[in-house]
């Protein structure tokens, strides 16, 4: 009984030293407690894969312990193997012959399994007893899932244990400098821009006979960017190149050795690399027949998007209210007026990035000019379009680093399809403005589409070269501007007109 409690102290001693460090041994075979013969057997029993009921006399606690633990073998120059050795205990019971343990790959359900039997006669004796098993080791692989199950032969129902274990990766310091595959997935690599190629160097490591490395989009898994290379342990040259359509930063270069299961070494050459992070943001597409804009990232973006206006060079881009949409997935957008200072903004935990994908390409678009109108004292505003489109107008107050102050808008007139000039884009709209409250200082005109669902503003202010006079600054002590308000003009007018204030800016026109 003694000898039964040493080596289960010893089986719990061996997992808390697995946590320490892997320990090497130069064999690994089946032993059991002083006093019981035991015999091993590791071809799988496929009928104590089906259980039989439980004697009554039988406690469910007849397994009492299940230790597995990861052990290093280093007997020929070409490195050394990893092992999983299985220690278990158990209190023995007249219906029960062995033990089987099992091992199963979580990665490729790969399945082995050892069963060790207790002679009759010791059986016999020892009844009630405490047996004490180490099993034989089994085969695994460097950062291995594995599941393990103890269970008894015969196989009795609800009699069982089982335990995750996870082999030891490349990242531990005993693995990383003795195991072949983590030896040979030392990579190095350098980019060649001019050819757009990665150029690997896979290192010659003992007991690896072949070495497949690739490019692939890390994703949810790595997905596919090119086919895989292999490189034999006879060929010359150790140096593959690798060609890639663009750079981006979850590209990235994996090898592994050419054996079952085994661990795979990931770099990502692009990952912090600006030029392919502003590769991310120019997949922006534009459907004319829907008239709709969209993106999708390549890579795994964490952030918004959202579209914004960018009234001038050099100017912020003012976000389009209702626009946000998360970064993560396909983002679209419908009925889009192809403005080309109508932008989209990414904005990431990298930073923020805009692009004004109507500005560099030809599409079809509109315009609006200033000019006296035939109304004596009014100004017109026209809108030119190749298709039909409606718009409105409105007055607004210019501020330097905010959005205008705006007054409620105006609806443009339509003009009849007669007065359309056939050899370029026709004048399809107009609006008649005071030019009263056009031409103060500090105030711009906005002319936009109301019959799509995103659009942006053209924009006109220091309107004195497009039919207002040159504005004097005659006011009067409290009243404001001293001029008469045409008595077509509402209380929005009015109210505008008390608000106004000097600094006549920039003309802007985009």
């Amino acid at each position: 009984m003694l000898a039964g409690q040493v080596l289960a102290f010893l089986c719990l001693t061996w997992g808390t030293l697995q946590s320490l460090a892997i320990p090497r041994i130069e064999e690994c075979g089946l032993s059991c407690s002083q006093g019981f013969a035991c015999r091993s057997h590791r071809n799988r029993n496929i009928f104590n894969s089906f259980c039989q009921p439980r004697p009554v006399s039988m406690s469910m606690s007849v397994l009492e312990t299940l230790t597995p633990s990861t052990a290093m073998q280093c007997i020929t120059p070409n490195g050394c193997s990893l092992l999983l050795r299985v220690c278990a205990s158990i209190t023995l019971h007249e219906r029960l012959r062995g033990l089987e343990a099992c091992t199963t790959s979580l990665d490729t359900q790969e399945t082995q399994c050892q069963s060790v039997w207790v002679a009759r006669a010791s059986h016999q004796q020892q009844v009630g007893q405490q047996l004490q098993v180490h099993f034989g080791c089994f085969e695994v692989s460097v950062a291995q899932h594995l599941y393990v199950t103890l269970r008894t032969i015969p196989h009795f129902c609800g009699v069982q244990l089982d335990q995750r274990h996870l082999v030891e990766g490349c990242g531990e310091e005993d693995v990383g400098r003795s195991v072949p595959d983590c030896l040979a997935g030392r990579l190095s690599y350098r980019v060649d821009r001019r050819r757009k190629a990665v150029l690997v160097q896979v290192p010659r490591a003992s007991g690896s006979p072949a070495y497949f490395v690739r490019l692939c989009l890390k994703l949810f898994t790595c997905k596919d960017a090119g086919a895989p290379a292999l490189v034999n342990a006879s060929s010359v040259s150790r140096t593959v190149s690798l060609p890639y359509s663009q750079e981006l930063p979850c590209l990235c270069l994996e090898g592994w050795p050419a054996t079952p299961d085994a661990v795979r070494t990931q770099i990502c050459p692009f990952e912090n690399d600006t030029r392919a992070l502003e590769m991310l943001w120019n997949t922006v597409h534009y459907h004319p027949g829907s008239q709709t804009l969209s993106w999708e990232p390549a890579c795994p973006v964490s952030g918004q998007v959202s579209l914004c206006w960018c009234p001038g060079p050099g100017d912020s881009c003012h976000k389009l209210q209702h626009s946000s949409q998360l970064a993560h997935h396909r983002v679209q957008y419908q009925l889009v007026d192809t403005q080309p200072q109508l932008c989209l903004k990414f904005s990431t935990s990298w930073g923020s990035w805009v692009r004004c994908p109507f500005k560099r390409r030809q599409f079809p678009t509109w315009k609006m000019t200033i000019q006296p109108s035939p109304r004596q004292g009014h100004l017109r505003a026209t809108f030119f379009s190749s298709s039909p489109a409606n718009f409105q107008v409105q007055l607004c107050h210019r501020r330097r680093s905010q959005l205008p102050a705006c007054q409620p808008a105006l609806q443009a007139s339509p003009l009849p399809p007669a007065s359309a000039d056939l050899e370029a884009a026709p004048a399809i709209a107009f609006l008649d403005l005071p030019k009263q409250e056009a031409c103060a200082p500090g105030i711009c005109i906005q002319g936009w589409r109301t019959d799509v669902h995103f659009s942006v503003p053209q924009q006109f202010c220091n309107l004195h070269t497009r039919g207002c006079p040159a504005f004097r600054g005659r006011r009067g002590p409290k009243t404001g501007l001293r001029y008469s308000r045409p008595p077509s003009v509402g209380w929005a007018w009015r109210a505008l007109n008390r608000r106004l204030g000097g600094g006549d800016g920039e003309t802007t026109q985009p």
